[in-house]
């Protein structure tokens, strides 16, 4: 039987006219995270997924914030989505789904996901259309979707309850960095076995 690949860590690098990004990332690390993405309170929320995900992200982003966030923003998860990508190699031996629910205060979030291959993501909540601070709101749907799209992952979000605008985003990405860990999890009982009908993930 094929063994398991051990592919556990990934890079990209993103440089346009807008943004110069580069990420590292490892799976299931249990080590201070270093990001700067020059949007502070999404440098926080990912803070919060990769602490929680027990990923070890190295995140530098340069972009044209003084013109908006959300080139720096939507960058920031496609990278993320590649780097993530390519941790996983061939995903011999993973859970490959994960879900989980993070309460925040007054806020609930929960995510599910699967690292199928097949790009898909859905948010039903309530809009996301404000301001907590500077920071636009839909710039979360951007770099959910701009994650989805570009790692792979079939990613559903749903926001139950909430007041609060700062606990409503910190509690979807604590249940992205939950969810995503029980996913990337090796599985013992698959003993390096790609785990779909297939044979493979694309």
């Amino acid at each position: 039987m094929k063994k398991e690949t051990k592919i556990r860590k990934g890079t990209s690098s993103r440089k346009t006219s807008e943004t110069d990004i580069a990420v590292e990332l490892e799976l299931l690390k249990a080590a201070e995270s270093i990001i700067g993405t020059g949007v502070p309170f999404f440098d926080h929320m990912l803070s919060a997924m990769a602490r929680h995900g027990r990923l070890k992200l190295n995140l530098k982003c340069v972009g044209d914030v003084e013109i908006d966030d959300h080139h720096s923003v939507e960058d920031t998860g496609i990278c993320l989505g590649e780097a993530l990508k390519e941790a996983l190699g061939e995903k011999r031996g993973i859970h490959r789904f994960g879900e989980a629910s993070a309460p925040m205060d007054d806020a609930l979030a929960t995510v599910s996901l699967d690292l199928s291959g097949r790009a898909f993501f859905k948010y039903t909540g309530p809009p996301m259309q404000g301001q907590v601070g500077k920071y636009s709101e839909e710039l979360t749907i951007e770099f959910l979707r701009a994650f989805a799209d570009n790692g792979g992952i079939n990613l559903h979000v749903q926001v139950t309850c909430g007041d609060n605008r700062h606990h409503i985003h910190e509690a979807v990405f604590k249940a992205l960095g939950l969810a995503l860990r029980r996913a990337v999890e090796i599985d013992p009982l698959l003993e390096g076995v790609v785990p779909s009908t297939k044979g493979t993930i694309s």
